[in-house]
């Protein structure tokens, strides 16, 4: 661990659990990512409702879920309640 990464986390462990309870409002982009190499600007255009892009992603592959931009785990999509969900496989 380099030394600013070092001193940030004796900084985090040296306050108290509950001082963190504010970051659970702040805002995060998630992102479950699927490339698609050979999507082009043509076929985004041609994308209608019920349209369905063969991804050519392999099931039981899993899928690497970023927070703002950085891989935090890898995840498999599932349904749950009638919903599109992803479940957590492993953590990065």
């Amino acid at each position: 661990m380099s030394a600013p990464e070092t001193s940030m986390a004796q900084a985090a462990s040296a306050l108290p659990a509950d001082s963190w309870t504010f970051v659970g409002s702040l805002p995060c982009r998630l992102s479950a990512e699927i490339p698609l190499p050979h999507f082009r600007f043509a076929d985004l255009v041609d994308l209608h409702m019920g349209s369905v892009i063969d991804t050519k992603w392999t099931l039981g592959n899993d899928v690497p879920l970023r927070v703002n931009g950085q891989l935090i785990t890898w995840c498999e999509f599932d349904v749950k309640d009638g919903k599109l969900a992803v479940r957590i496989t492993d953590l990065a």
